[in-house]
C-alpha cells in the first residue's frame, strides 16, 4: 500500500449470515456451517490485521437468536467455550484485543468467565481491536443507555437539558470505539437485523452474495475497495 492509496477504514462491523445455507446447500447439519463459520473468523481477523484495519466488530449471536432451536443454540454456545479457550493465547501472541459486548447475563456462567479471563488477558493488545457482539441488540442496547440517563435525571444527578449525543453515547456498550466507518453484511441479505443501529448512522453500508463461511481476505479487500469509492458527506453538500 503506498501513500497514494486511500486510508482502509478504521473500524469495520461485520453482520456474519449464511452458515446455515452454507451447510445446507452441501447436505451437512447447521453445527457444520458455524464451524466453518469460526474458521472465517480466523480468516477475516487475519486479512484486517495484514490491511491495516484497527477495529473489527462482528456480529456472532444476537438477542434473537436465542429463540432459535435450543439444540443449535447449544451447538453454537459450545463452539463459542471452543473458541475462548482454544483462541486466546494466539490473539494475545498476535497483540490482539478482545471484548465482547451484548446481554451477558443471558449467557451461562462458565462461558462468563472465559469471557472475562479473554478480555482481562488481552487487555493491554492494540494490533487489532476485536469486538464480538454476542446476545446482542441494538434496540436493547439503546432503551438501556435511555435508562441510565432516566435514573440520574430522576436522582437529581443530571438535568435533562444536559444530555446530548456524546453523553448518550457514553452509555452505550461501545463507549470507547469509534463508530463503524463500514459495515459488511454477508448471504445477500440486505438490512442490519438490529445490529448497531446508533453507532452506524453514518456508516457505509455494504452488502455480498459471499455466504459467511467462504468469506476472507478477498472479501474484505472488495468491500474495501467499494468503501475507498464511497464520497462520506456525514450530511454536507459534495464538495
Amino acid at each position: 500500500m503506498t501513500q497514494l492509496d486511500p486510508p482502509v477504514p478504521s473500524h469495520v462491523a461485520i453482520i456474519m449470515d449464511g452458515n446455515g445455507r452454507w451447510a445446507r446447500a452441501r447436505g451437512l447439519p447447521r453445527v457444520a456451517g458455524h464451524r466453518q463459520g469460526a474458521e472465517a473468523v480466523r480468516r477475516t481477523l487475519r486479512a484486517a490485521g495484514e490491511i491495516g484495519i484497527q477495529y473489527l466488530t462482528l456480529f456472532g449471536f444476537s438477542s434473537e437468536n436465542w429463540k432459535r432451536p435450543a439444540s443449535e443454540v447449544a451447538d453454537l454456545m459450545g463452539l463459542l467455550r471452543h473458541y475462548l479457550r482454544a483462541e486466546i493465547a494466539e490473539l494475545h501472541a498476535n497483540c490482539v484485543r478482545l471484548r465482547v459486548i451484548g446481554d451477558r447475563e443471558r449467557l451461562a456462567r462458565d462461558i462468563r468467565q472465559l469471557i472475562d479471563n479473554a478480555e482481562e488477558t488481552t487487555r493491554a493488545n492494540d494490533a487489532v481491536h476485536l469486538t464480538i457482539a454476542l446476545s446482542y441488540g441494538a434496540r436493547q442496547e439503546i432503551v438501556a443507555a435511555a435508562r441510565q440517563l432516566a435514573a440520574a435525571v430522576r436522582d437529581g444527578r443530571l438535568a435533562a437539558e444536559q444530555i446530548d449525543e456524546a453523553m448518550f453515547a457514553g452509555r452505550l456498550f461501545t463507549h470507547d470505539l469509534p463508530d463503524p466507518d463500514l459495515v459488511i453484511r454477508t448471504s445477500g441479505e440486505q438490512r442490519l437485523s438490529n445490529f448497531m443501529l446508533w453507532q452506524a448512522a453514518y456508516s457505509e453500508l455494504y452488502f455480498t452474495k459471499t455466504l459467511w463461511p467462504d468469506f476472507g481476505k478477498v472479501q474484505l479487500e472488495e468491500a474495501i475497495d467499494e468503501f475507498r469509492c464511497r464520497d462520506r458527506r456525514y450530511g454536507a453538500v459534495a464538495g
